[in-house]
């Protein structure tokens, strides 16, 4: 088994920022395309951001560039995705992922449990 566990999410002004971490547990023989998903009240789950095995590719959502930026960590199958410029709309829970096969987050195979961004205007 693999788990995932996300760490850093809270409330904050819109216009502040907020640092999620997200790191892998358990059978983690080899390196994972991981990143974030988030899912508002309501509504589909949305793709955020993800980052290869590597870390050679990195890709986001498009209401998200600029403002977001994903990074591995230095331990293996960590991640951060760094949240500046916050508005009310990112509001949402945040779910990291990993994917076997794809740096695009196309199958995950792991899901955390998610953690809460809540976005004040």
């Amino acid at each position: 088994q693999v788990q995932l566990v996300e760490s850093g999410g809270g409330l904050v002004q819109a216009g502040g920022s907020l640092r999620l971490s997200c790191a892998a547990s358990g059978r983690t023989f080899i390196n994972y395309n991981m990143g974030w998903f988030r899912q508002a009240p309501g509504k589909e789950r949305e793709f955020v951001a993800a980052i290869s095995w590597n870390g050679g590719n990195l890709y986001y959502t498009d209401s998200v560039k600029g403002r977001f930026t994903i990074s591995r960590g230095n331990a293996k199958n960590t991640v951060a995705l760094q949240m500046n410029s916050l508005k009310p709309e990112d509001t949402a829970v945040y779910y990291c992922a990993a994917d076997h096969t794809t740096a695009t987050l196309d199958r995950p195979v792991y899901w955390g449990q998610g953690t809460q961004v809540t976005v004040s205007s």
